[in-house]
């Protein structure tokens, strides 16, 4: 699995790459390939305000419907209107094309408390 190491991750596997005051967001490669085949993103509205830790919409794959737990908080500048359109970029480039949010960040302490990649990947690779 990818886990870049520019940007932070949540326990929720979801990334965050921050850029000035603005933090672009998405899920992690290893939350695309769990879910499979994504069919049905939802996002929230530009101008809205999204918190750390909570839901911020959600993402329906073939197999489920799960809620897209923003990693970040602070307000919504602009959502991925090609990831509404195509869903499935999210499972063909979730760190480049398939972003879903950029966020003014209100918290920028927040960042430091996710994850580094090393970290991430050792969450998701479980005991050796």
């Amino acid at each position: 699995m990818l886990t870049p190491d520019d940007r932070r991750y949540s326990s929720d596997h979801a990334w965050a790459q921050l850029s000035g005051a603005t933090a672009t967001a998405g899920i992690t490669d290893h939350a695309q390939d769990e879910l499979g085949d994504i069919v049905y993103v939802q996002l929230p509205e530009t101008g809205s305000t999204v918190a750390r830790g909570t839901s911020m919409g959600e993402i329906e794959s073939v197999k489920t419907v799960s809620d897209l737990v923003s990693p970040i908080s602070g307000t919504v500048v602009e959502r991925n209107e090609g990831v509404l359109q195509k869903p499935d970029l999210v499972n063909s480039d979730p760190y480049g094309v398939g972003w879903l949010v950029r966020v003014e960040i209100s918290e920028r302490s927040e960042l430091e408390n996710l994850m580094s990649a090393a970290e991430y990947q050792a969450l998701t690779e479980g005991p050796h």
